[in-house]
């Protein structure tokens, strides 16, 4: 509760912003599923201004929950209502959604931020025992490590990740086998459950064991975004560095500065110069062509010639992309006819603008 000016509390949230507080969660978590399971392309437009849009509903709904702290570290979990449970999700969507934005400039930024939700919802089912999880040692946050307990849900081994480490390896791959496992286990139950509580049959207990069944499922979801985002992480930072460092271009291996010598027809002459020129070496055409090639300094063996494939390559390959691109537009303005005749006979009967025959 606030206090006003002259002391008397006033409520945080008015009755119509409670109103709205369920809308917004039940809004953005439906159109993070249409976004998850449609066919659009994830980088189109209009599934873009939905994840901004889904974003934008749970961040407000978010703010709310905290204002009105439904939530605390000194209360369990049977302390939560029903109609409150859901609210758990909110992290774990918010982090979902995120990384459904496809920005190659803020890619990082947006992993990162998705990090973060994801280890407060991991970190909030740890404050209520719905799952014990160790989080990742990379995370770099002040969390004590915590007693191993399933409660139904899996568990995140933090082992030492080292290519030598076989025994760590093994365990590592064994934990995302039960994890995926166990994941597979819920979405089952959680199928039967939805059917009663979209059906409106379901009572308090039920609709309690579907949100818990949601707040489980999405710890195995969570556990492993978080994974893959510290790996990808790594890469992005890597990129970042390769892209601030000066370009540096490999360098031939400097060539052995050849000693002068005359050149003869045969084995003969080089024989009759060598005696009248016994400071100069001699070599046959043969000798030289030998030499030349050890030294990869021939017309065919130089750098022009592979400098030359390589663009033969590259126009090569411009022109197949052309190609598939002029292929894929031919397709499309196929298609678009195909629509325009289909609709135009919807419209218009048979025979329609046949004037002849007519008494």
């Amino acid at each position: 509760m606030a206090e006003s000016c002259n002391g008397a509390p006033q409520p945080l949230t008015s009755d119509a912003e409670l109103g709205k507080l369920p809308d917004l969660l039940e809004r953005g978590w439906k159109i993070f599923e249409e976004v998850d399971g449609t066919s659009e392309p994830l980088g189109s437009s209009s599934v873009q201004v939905r994840v901004k849009r889904a974003i934008s509903m749970l961040e407000e709904a978010s703010r709310m929950v905290a204002q009105l702290d439904l939530f605390s570290r000194n209360e369990e979990l049977e302390e939560i209502s029903t109609a409150d449970l859901k609210y758990l999700l909110l992290p774990a969507l918010l982090g979902a959604l995120h990384m459904k934005q496809t920005s190659r400039d803020k890619r990082l930024e947006i992993v990162q931020t998705a990090r973060v939700y994801f280890l407060d919802f991991l970190r909030r089912c740890n404050d209520y025992s719905i799952a014990q999880v160790h989080l990742p040692e990379s995370a770099r946050e002040d969390t004590p490590d915590e007693d191993s307990s399933d409660h139904g849900c899996p568990k995140a081994q933090s082992v030492p990740a080292g290519p030598s480490d076989l025994v760590a390896m093994a365990a590592k791959r064994q934990s995302k086998i039960e994890r995926y496992r166990q994941r597979k286990d819920l979405e089952a139950r959680l199928s039967d459950v939805r059917r009663m509580v979209e059906s409106g049959q379901a009572d308090d207990e039920v609709s309690r064991d579907f949100y818990l069944l949601n707040v489980r499922r999405w710890v195995t979801v969570c556990l492993e975004e978080v994974e893959s985002i510290d790996q990808e992480v790594e890469i992005l930072r890597n990129m970042d560095v390769l892209k601030q460092g000066p370009s540096k271009h490999p360098t031939q291996p400097a060539r052995q500065p050849m000693k002068p010598f005359i050149l003869t027809r045969d084995a003969v002459q080089a024989q009759v110069f060598g005696a009248g020129y016994p400071s100069l070496p001699t070599m046959t055409v043969d000798d030289w062509y030998e030499q030349h090639t050890k030294h990869g300094a021939l017309p065919d063996q130089g750098v022009p010639r592979r400098v030359a494939v390589e663009d033969d390559a590259d126009a090569q390959e411009r022109a197949e992309e052309d190609k598939e691109q002029r292929a894929e537009n031919d397709e499309q303005e196929s298609l678009q006819k195909a629509r325009d005749w289909d609709e135009w006979k919807d419209s218009h009967r048979r025979g329609y603008g046949n004037r002849q025959n007519m008494g």
